[in-house]
């Protein structure tokens, strides 16, 4: 039993590994990987490879010649609804399989067990939670859309040794160095959003895209209470050089002047008018939107204010951060973080699931809040 339970492991191993090239390609659908295996041969292996393409149980199947009696390992459970592709179910049941081996249960509501309990009422053996935590830990972004209705929150600043990410003169570039920079044009490069206040924008006037482009374009959102950002930024001059431009969302508050709402809007900006009074609650306020357009990564990128009240409203899920070997000093340099922050170091944010490169001199830092 032992053996055949390490074989089991390798196997839903191989299919995580698979799983993860659709990082950044299949959003907002789940990463998915499937392996096929009988008496101990590969028959056939699969990933989800595109948003509205084939899932991957039915690709794995398109690749193995005889499927009878075989065992199906898959990282998350199959669909059993018609969607952009027909129910992986009845592939599954038409196969001749004989076992499924399954990660996870899908938290999608239209299936959430229910593809489960098809396959076992067709006489298949089905087996589940083989590696759900690396399945769960992979599809944290996609879960969370799902349950939370929000986005997964990517919290990204480079930063000087000392905690600075601007002098008190708001000068900022360049705290990292090219190769630090590099990565933070892949990262945006698979994100849905990418989100900054408009502080940033008067103080950097930055682009906000991928260069060169990655497989997502990313929707340019401005945090904007009074609607004072001038329509001459680079977010909106390139906003209208082709249609095929990620678009710029401006978010205003309720007191905000309609006028300037008129004008943003009459530059190329999309304008979203918050109910919520407080900065924190229109944070609440604007992903629940972002949710119900179904974007699953958003990349938050400061400044200071913006990410602080991101964090007093615990909804940061992953930090990345560049740290530079320079030191700038000061009271009044801008930290990382602002906002009202905690009053005990026993109630501060903890890392886990850590990693640390080296890039050239700058150090890359990056992990998962615990919760």
């Amino acid at each position: 039993m032992r053996e055949e339970a390490e074989i089991d492991r390798q196997w839903m191993s191989r299919a995580i590994q698979l799983a993860a090239r659709g990082r950044g390609l299949v959003e907002p659908n789940p990463m998915v990987g499937a392996v096929l295996v009988r008496d101990g041969q590969l028959l056939g292996a699969a990933w989800h490879e595109a948003f509205g393409g084939p899932h991957a149980e039915a690709l794995a199947l398109q690749k193995a010649e005889d499927t009878s009696g075989a065992t199906l390992y898959v990282t998350l459970e199959p669909c059993c609804h018609h969607g952009k592709t027909p129910p992986c179910t009845d592939a599954i049941l038409h196969a001749g399989i004989a076992r499924v081996v399954v990660a996870s249960v899908d938290p999608f509501p239209e299936v959430a067990g229910k593809g489960i309990e098809q396959l076992r009422a067709g006489g298949l053996q089905v087996d589940v939670g083989l590696l759900a935590d690396q399945e769960q830990f992979l599809n944290a972004p996609y879960r969370t859309l799902v349950i939370h209705r929000r986005p997964w929150i990517i919290a990204k600043w480079a930063m000087t040794l000392d905690g600075r990410i601007a002098t008190s003169t708001g000068d900022s570039q360049w705290i990292s160095n090219e190769e630090a920079r590099i990565r933070v044009h892949q990262l945006r490069g698979r994100m849905d959003g990418v989100a900054i206040g408009v502080g940033t924008v008067l103080r950097d006037d930055p682009l906000l895209t991928a260069r060169p482009p990655g497989p997502r374009q990313a929707q340019r959102i401005v945090f904007d209470s009074q609607g004072r950002m001038p329509t001459s930024v680079q977010l909106l001059r390139s906003n209208k050089v082709t249609s095929a431009s990620p678009g710029v969302l401006v978010v205003v508050g309720p007191k905000v002047n309609q006028d300037h709402c008129s004008r943003l809007h009459d530059a190329g900006a999309e304008v979203f008018q918050c109910h919520a009074h407080s900065y924190v609650d229109r944070i609440s306020e604007i992903l629940q939107e972002l949710g119900r357009r179904r974007l699953t990564n958003l990349l938050v990128e400061g400044g200071a204010d913006v990410l602080g009240a991101f964090w007093d409203a615990k909804l940061i899920d992953e930090v990345h951060v560049f740290i530079a070997p320079k030191l700038v000093g000061g009271q009044q340099c801008v930290p990382a973080v602002g906002g009202t922050g905690i009053a005990s170091i026993v109630d501060a944010g903890h890392l886990q699931h850590t990693q640390i490169e080296l890039l050239d001199d700058n150090v890359y830092y990056c992990g998962r809040i615990a919760r």
